[in-house]
């Protein structure tokens, strides 16, 4: 059975985005991003809101081929887009009519029997991205793992990377240190 895994990169005070609605501060560096690359190789489809597919769908097109960047980093970057694209995406939307990417259906509702049915027939893990609608999979109990990328900020406000109300029980399975002191948290979620 496959797991459905909540990643996020977060600052430090646990926002994805800042009271701006801005998200540049996390970018990650040419380590953190490989490591991410090693982390999403084996996801098999990526559930999606309409908001967090609209800043994730730059890789459909994304090419490694960038002056401003190293010949190493390029090659981080184009490994990303490749992982990308090779996936599946399910955007859950009421007012996205057409996805810009391929590999990529529109629904309209998140259906969690649908979800527990993908996860007990896929063979490759399931990513949900976004706090909006990886929220309603962990209020439904959905949820099998979450990795959390905290950068070195605090923001002081914005979108939090976790709901509000949520209560669940979690066991570290890893964590990591990098360089640029980013820190990398993985949980199973127990009950």
């Amino acid at each position: 059975m496959a797991k459905l895994i909540y990643s996020a990169i977060a600052s430090l005070d646990g926002y994805m985005e800042d009271a701006q609605g801005k998200f540049d501060w996390a970018a990650p560096d040419e380590e953190v991003h490989a490591f991410v690359n090693d982390l999403e190789r084996g996801i098999g489809t990526y559930l999606y809101g309409r908001r967090m597919y609209e800043t994730m769908v730059f890789w459909e097109t994304a090419s490694a081929g960038r002056d401003e960047v190293s010949a190493s980093r390029d090659a981080v970057f184009g490994d990303y887009a490749d992982i990308w694209r090779g996936a599946e995406k399910v955007v859950y939307s009421r007012t996205l009519e057409t996805p810009s990417s391929a590999r990529t259906r529109v629904e309209r509702e998140f259906d969690h029997d649908a979800i527990r049915r993908l996860k007990e027939t896929s063979a490759s893990d399931i990513s949900v991205g976004g706090a909006d609608l990886a929220g309603q999979a962990m209020a439904a109990g959905l949820v099998d793992e979450l990795q959390l990328i905290l950068a070195p900020i605090i923001v002081g406000g914005g979108k939090a990377a976790l709901p509000d109300g949520l209560h669940a029980r979690l066991e570290l399975l890893d964590e990591r240190r990098f360089s640029a002191g980013v820190a990398f948290l993985r949980y199973r979620v127990t009950d």
